[in-house]
């Protein structure tokens, strides 16, 4: 894996620990020599997971429609940062130039880049593994729902091991990197 997408919150969060995790997954992103792509604000867990990236001498390429950059939301030292027309375009682009995904704690945004890429998963249109990071059991709640989805036959038993979830941002990449290895459809 030379690259992981990273979907988080353009917030910080009410908790600490959330910047916290963001800082300790781009030191292990580059600590694997593992470049971040991600939505190319400086804002929220997006700018500190981009700050720490850089911060460590890794890879931070960004990708942000032009409505963001007009409201000076884009991230001013990125290794590489491609403007687009929309949100479509950002979301395409990440997925083209990422081998695997991860979704930190975020709002609706996030949760909504998360669910495309498990789809995608699902339906065939990639084989790249999608982690959570579960920091402070943030996405508890999310993955009892799956499970429920599950038993209520509402997702297939072959597709519920599509998502990788873990409290250690080494332990998420080496589990995405092993699924990577082994191709991520189930």
């Amino acid at each position: 894996m030379k690259s992981i997408a990273v979907y988080c919150g353009a917030n910080a969060g009410a908790n600490p620990l959330y910047v916290q995790a963001a800082r300790a997954m781009g030191r292990a992103l580059v600590a694997q020599d593992i470049g971040l792509v991600f939505g190319g604000g400086h804002v929220g867990l997006m700018g500190t997971i981009a700050d720490a990236v850089l911060e460590a001498g890794g890879k931070a390429t960004g990708v942000i429609p032009q409505q963001l950059v007009d409201r000076e939301l884009a991230h001013p030292g990125l290794t590489q940062l491609f403007v687009v027309k929309d949100m479509h375009e950002r979301k395409a682009m990440m997925a083209s130039l990422a081998d695997g995904f991860i979704a930190m704690p975020g709002g609706m945004g996030t949760l909504e880049e998360l669910f495309e890429m498990l789809t995608w998963s699902q339906l065939g249109i990639h084989a790249k593994p999608v982690g959570v990071f579960n920091v402070n059991g943030f996405y508890d709640h999310m993955v009892q729902f799956l499970s429920h989805a599950l038993a209520e036959g509402f997702i297939q038993q072959k597709h519920a091991g599509l998502m990788q979830v873990a409290a250690d941002p080494d332990e998420l990449i080496g589990m995405l990197a092993q699924r990577a290895r082994a191709g991520a459809s189930v």
